[in-house]
């Protein structure tokens, strides 16, 4: 009696050494950290311009929100990955995609461009965004060439800190939907070569 209460207490105290064990080292996961070994590239490299501006999110104004920027073609196409703050562990909540009106405007019918699209000429020229981290002469050549842009904005929504498989198209403060006829002249704008 007393070997199979000894047996017992064994299993007992070594099952509830391996679940402290489990619930430490979930509580100490390791994090994924590390940085590149020299010479090896990654996709997320270069995200590195960092612009602040409030979005329209589902009818209303939300943000600023901080944008971190990557260029990947000269036309240009720009990609920025949105966070709502600067934290380190920030949780991404917005991608925006930014490319050239000569690649948008002849492309995209002007119902979904008003819809879903924003002329970053008009954004920029409302004040509403700033170039961050960078000297001024540098924010202004950023600033310049993304006004030759139109951007797309997708917005990941949350239950809590939980993703729930929903998104928006989110839009740019001072967003103004064209008429056809300003449409079309923009398309012939877009077309035109640049100085």
């Amino acid at each position: 009696m007393t070997r199979k209460l000894a047996v017992s207490l064994t299993v007992a105290l070594l099952a509830a050494a391996l679940a402290f064990a489990a619930s430490t080292q979930m509580k100490h996961a390791p994090k994924l950290e590390g940085q590149a070994a020299p010479g090896v590239t990654k996709p997320s490299m270069g995200y590195d311009v960092h612009v602040l501006a409030p979005h329209l999110v589902d009818g209303k104004e939300s943000g600023p929100y901080h944008h971190y920027c990557k260029t990947h073609t000269g036309d240009p196409i720009i990609v920025c990955l949105i966070y709502e703050d600067t934290d380190p562990n920030a949780i991404l909540s917005q991608v925006e995609w930014i490319y050239a009106k000569s690649l948008t405007r002849p492309a995209v019918n002007r119902s979904d461009w008003n819809k879903n699209w924003h002329d970053h000429q008009v954004e920029i020229a409302g004040g509403r965004v700033q170039v961050l981290d960078m000297p001024a002469e540098e924010a202004k050549k950023v600033a310049d060439l993304v006004s030759t842009t139109d951007g797309l904005i997708y917005h990941f929504h949350f239950d809590g800190k939980l993703p729930n498989g929903k998104m928006s198209i989110a839009q740019a403060v001072g967003h103004k939907p064209l008429s056809d006829a300003d449409y079309k002249k923009s398309i012939e704008a877009a077309k035109m070569p640049k100085p």
